[in-house]
């Protein structure tokens, strides 16, 4: 098919667009449908005729697509919240950040310890189990149209602190990788820009919004648009170039826009681009597994994703009742951000780029999979599973015995 580019990605777009039919007709996220239909067609799929569904030609450009859909999905997440809800839930924020992060690390750290992996690989495993999937998230909460539930601030948030993590996470790793000796000067360098450049997008976003007013006050949508794309293309490509995840950009940027008052009209123009591209990341992304090369790792990574789930939910219910949320939205916290994917990808990468173990790659591939699948099920069955447990724990029951006692 070397001379058949186009009918290949158009292939490729006809079964997209067959699973997401299949998964708006069982109303269930398309999220597992897209990654289960990559892997189906991958690199051991068999060619028919003059079609090959290993998609060997159009691979790079399937992956590019997949690379924009990240870039819109945190471009949207970032329009959906606000620098403003930002600083007002700036306490809970650190603190929901600081439990979640800590707890799942320290929960990978000990299973790497548990099941013999070296220091390095333990480092890695706990980076990966630590970093929610912001693409999941973002496309289930829209999904479910949850963006305006009471937790949703606080999940928000959590996951722009896990991704501040990610990227000190990052930069201290690769030192220690990379360099095969961490510099600390280095180190402390690239954590420092990390964060500069956070902060100058909160300032530009609380500062600049005039002048952005100004700026974006377009009256042609074709012009408009194009200045928006420029804008998030341009910034994401020099996120990465200072050592930046350019999906972090992405969604800084998004936040910056937030604060205009064009924010509705940017949220209307690009949705469609956001469900095209963010369908062709998780497509992608089922593309890059080979399903006969897991086995090896099924039961550790099984292992890692019971882990993550229980470490999840209690992380979710303690972050949610210290910023005085209900116990139904802390627990739909914990069940939000379970899902796993393009960032812990991200952290496997570089321990094998660093000749880690090689089985680092079947058992993220694993756990990634899974987590993706159960991940936006144990969201949309939230109020079934907090019932459950509320039957057990009793919650609602205390919570009438102390406005019960208050009142007296």
């Amino acid at each position: 098919m070397a001379n058949h580019l186009v009918f290949e990605v158009g292939t490729a777009l006809v079964l997209v667009g067959m699973a997401a039919v299949l998964a708006s007709k069982l109303r269930f996220s398309i999220i597992p449908f897209l990654i289960l239909l990559g892997m189906a067609v991958g690199p051991h799929a068999p060619q028919i005729g003059i079609i090959d569904l290993t998609f060997i030609k159009s691979s790079e450009i399937i992956d590019f697509f997949g690379r924009i859909g990240v870039l819109f999905l945190l471009f949207y997440l970032g329009l959906e919240f606000s620098v403003g809800k930002l600083v007002r839930s700036g306490r809970s924020i650190v603190i929901g950040g600081s439990i979640y992060v800590s707890m799942n690390f320290l929960l990978g750290l000990l299973y790497g310890f548990i099941t013999g992996f070296p220091i390095m690989e333990t480092l890695i495993i706990a980076g990966l189990l630590s970093v929610s999937s912001s693409a999941i998230v973002a496309k289930v909460l829209v999904d479910l149209k949850r963006t305006a539930n009471a937790e949703t601030e606080l999940i928000l948030g959590i996951i722009l602190f896990d991704d501040i993590f990610l990227a000190l996470f990052l930069s201290v790793m690769s030192g220690l990788l990379l360099n095969g000796s961490a510099s600390i000067v280095g180190t402390i360098t690239s954590v420092l820009i990390s964060l500069a450049y956070m902060i100058l997008f909160f300032i530009i976003a609380r500062k600049g919004a005039p002048l952005l007013n100004k700026l974006l006050n377009i009256k042609s949508n074709e012009i408009f648009i194009i200045v928006i794309f420029a804008a998030l293309f341009f910034i994401s490509g020099f996120s990465e170039m200072i050592h930046v995840a350019e999906a972090i950009g992405a969604l800084l940027l998004g936040l910056v826009f937030s604060e205009t008052e064009h924010r509705d009209r940017i949220e209307k123009l690009v949705v469609p681009f956001r469900d095209f591209f963010g369908a062709m990341f998780f497509f992608s992304f089922g593309l890059s597994i080979d399903p006969f090369s897991l086995g090896g790792a099924v039961w550790l990574a099984l292992g890692a994703v019971v882990l993550t789930v229980v470490g999840n939910f209690v992380a979710g219910l303690i972050s949610g009742r210290k910023a005085g949320l209900s116990h139904k939205a802390s627990s739909n916290i914990g069940l939000t951000i379970v899902s796993r994917g393009e960032f812990s990808i991200i952290v496997a990468n570089l321990g094998i780029t660093a000749g880690l173990m090689p089985v680092l790659k079947p058992f993220t591939a694993v756990y990634v999979l899974v987590l993706s699948i159960i991940g936006p099920l144990l969201t949309k069955e939230s109020k079934a599973i907090y019932l459950l447990l509320n039957k057990i724990f009793k919650w609602d029951v205390k919570k009438k015995v102390k406005q019960t006692k208050e009142g007296a």
